[in-house]
């Protein structure tokens, strides 16, 4: 089967999804694998529905979360439409098997305490605080941050702004940067290193680009360090987008600038704008 994976992966790569993306594809059906080898499955076309439907129980006594299972339900079943799609099997077996119902939290919101912890326990890193600060000023992804080119930075317009090119099935748009994201763009340009040739515009001592897991982990460790609780990454991006609604930016254009397909996506935020944090500053042009 890991050829039939390695073939899969490749595919994803040549469809543009992201980095992330396909290390998640990789993960759950290389996992699924070591399961369909201890019932020495060897030929893909052996694999049946009731076999999948022992894994996926087998996950659940195990301990993952629906919401995890799902995501490998759904790594599963994309791997054997594609394999049904080019005739390597004679039916999908995960066609029919159902997601695990799942509980839709709301967004997670920094306070402003929390906030304003955060940025203390980063100051002691002054590439991390700036990172923080523009993801949490401008609403963007890590992965967008990451791929972020230098060419694609804009500054010293009288409307400074940054455009975040298209990838996977993410349309390229443009966003209006604030006074202290423009600031903090700056003050990073100052500290990067002056002898990479890179084109990105976050790059290591080294001069490569920042991979996405490094940036995530030290975000982490502040969050650690702040003693913020069950907090992640993206909610920086949630609170940027739920500041922005409690400040009445435009929901439509909001959604536009923060990447959101589905204006519902942007709505779910409604209901957790009762926030006023003093940094996060309305972007120039809503």
């Amino acid at each position: 089967m890991n050829k039939h994976i390695d073939m899969f992966i490749k595919v994803l790569g040549e469809r543009s999804k992201s980095e992330h993306t396909i290390t998640a594809y990789k993960k759950d059906l290389e996992q699924l694998n070591i399961f369909l080898t201890s019932k020495n499955i060897k030929d893909i076309k052996d694999v049946s529905s009731d076999t999948l439907k022992e894994y996926f129980a087998k996950l659940t006594d195990e301990g993952w979360t629906p919401k995890t299972i799902s995501r490998k339900l759904n790594s599963t079943k994309t791997f054997f439409k594609y394999l049904d799609s080019i005739n390597l099997i004679d039916r999908n077996p995960a066609g029919m098997i159902s997601h695990p119902k799942v509980e839709n939290h709301p967004p997670r919101i920094l306070s402003e305490i929390e906030y304003r912890a955060l940025r203390d326990a980063a100051r002691s890193d002054k590439r991390t605080y700036i990172i923080i600060e523009i993801l949490l000023q401008t609403g963007i992804r890590i992965g967008e941050l990451c791929r972020i080119k230098m060419k694609e930075l804009d500054l010293d317009s009288r409307d400074p702004s940054l455009l975040i090119s298209e990838y996977g099935s993410n349309t390229s748009r443009s966003i209006p940067l604030n006074k202290i994201s423009v600031e903090m763009f700056k003050e990073y340009l100052n500290i990067r290193p002056k002898t990479s040739n890179s084109d990105h515009l976050f790059i290591t001592k080294n001069g490569n680009p920042l991979l996405i897991r490094n940036v995530r982990s030290s975000i982490d460790n502040v969050f650690k360090k702040a003693g913020i609780e069950n907090a992640k990454v993206n909610d920086l991006r949630n609170t940027f987008i739920a500041h922005h609604l409690s400040r009445g930016t435009n929901i439509f254009i909001l959604s536009k600038i923060i990447g959101h397909k589905r204006i519902s996506t942007t709505e779910k935020y409604i209901g957790k704008i009762n926030i006023d944090l003093e940094r996060i500053t309305p972007l120039p042009s809503l």
